[in-house]
């Protein structure tokens, strides 16, 4: 895995405006996508993730708005880049597996005509071209018989099949970057485990960067190289997965590796994560996690922790969490 970062966000803030408040959905997120690495992005609903990536692409539904960062791709800015240019990246260099493939798929175009449209828009090639094109996708993400599947619409496969026609429909035109937004939801877990299998070759074979969005922490651990836990709109730990599953440091995380069930714990109970998150228009003063956290100090409530590296190449936000890394400290 190259070092070479392909997307580079900065202190990205994206809010929603309402009457009622603001809503910090992102607020400050800096992550880096090495050249041919998964990097997983993983929290609670609400924590910022989904928002985050949809921010990449400007994708952002109103009232949402990015009112501050950088997203840098290419020696470019997208935060800043006109509609126009922004139109030649989406899709092409960068594309994006969304949450759902049967509310993303159009149910009035066949499958051949989804998929190959990419292409049509995005180089200058003949609709049978196309076609071949996305017969031949198709066939790499694991469609049986996909030249007799170009003419059935989306309601004629299964809902493992339809998550393979969005994985193909964001490889065809073999972008540099393929962001996936809980790509296994509403799968079983059998169907789950061959999506996942797909995601490893897709890294492997087109030496693709994913951004991996998902609150599964198995998928984390079995897919992604690092790992960002984000936490009421910001970024609480960054590390390389292995370390960040031995070494949790954030209280968050420790939470959420807790609450997750483990093989061979027969009879064992999971511990959930006590409260709910903050309301993103009224965040508290100090760490967002304060009510939540069970080591917090005086000082959590009243000053945000800055995110400081606590071992090599990891990075948590928390007072008492960085404490315990310094040396002769308990």
């Amino acid at each position: 895995m190259s070092q070479e970062s392909v997307l580079s966000v900065r202190d990205l803030k994206t809010y929603f405006f309402s009457r009622s408040g603001v809503a910090k959905a992102v607020d400050g997120v800096s992550l880096d996508l090495y050249e041919g690495e998964t990097l997983g992005v993983v929290g609670e609903s609400g924590s910022g993730k989904t928002v985050t990536c949809l921010s990449v692409l400007r994708l952002v539904p109103p009232p949402g708005k990015i009112v501050g960062g950088k997203i840098l791709f290419e020696n470019r800015n997208l935060a800043e880049l006109p509609q126009r240019e922004l139109r030649g990246i989406r899709g092409k260099r960068i594309s994006m597996v969304f949450q759902d493939p049967m509310s993303s798929l159009n149910p009035f175009l066949t499958v051949g005509e989804q998929v190959a449209e990419a292409l049509l828009v995005h180089e200058p090639i003949s609709r049978r071209e196309a076609l071949r094109r996305a017969e031949d996708i198709l066939r790499k993400v694991g469609i049986p018989e996909p030249a007799s599947r170009l003419d059935d619409y989306p309601h004629r496969f299964s809902g493992g099949m339809r998550q393979r026609v969005m994985i193909a429909m964001a490889l065809i035109a073999n972008p540099k970057v393929l962001i996936a937004d809980e790509p296994t939801t509403a799968l079983d877990v059998t169907i789950q485990a061959h999506v996942l299998d797909l995601f490893r070759r897709i890294k492997s074979e087109f030496g693709t960067s994913i951004l991996l969005i998902t609150h599964n922490l198995g998928i984390v651990a079995g897919l992604a190289d690092r790992v960002a836990v984000m936490y009421a709109g910001k970024v609480v730990e960054y590390a390389p997965t292995e370390d960040l599953f031995a070494r949790p440091s954030h209280p968050y995380t420790l939470a959420l590796l807790k609450a997750v069930p483990r093989a061979g714990d027969v009879g064992q109970t999971v511990a959930p994560i006590p409260g709910v998150p903050p309301d993103l228009k009224r965040l508290p003063p100090g760490c967002s996690f304060y009510d939540r956290c069970p080591f917090h100090a005086e000082r959590c409530r009243e000053e945000i922790p800055p995110l400081a590296p606590v071992a090599p190449e990891h990075l948590a936000s928390c007072w008492v969490g960085v404490e315990r890394q310094k040396p002769g400290v308990e």
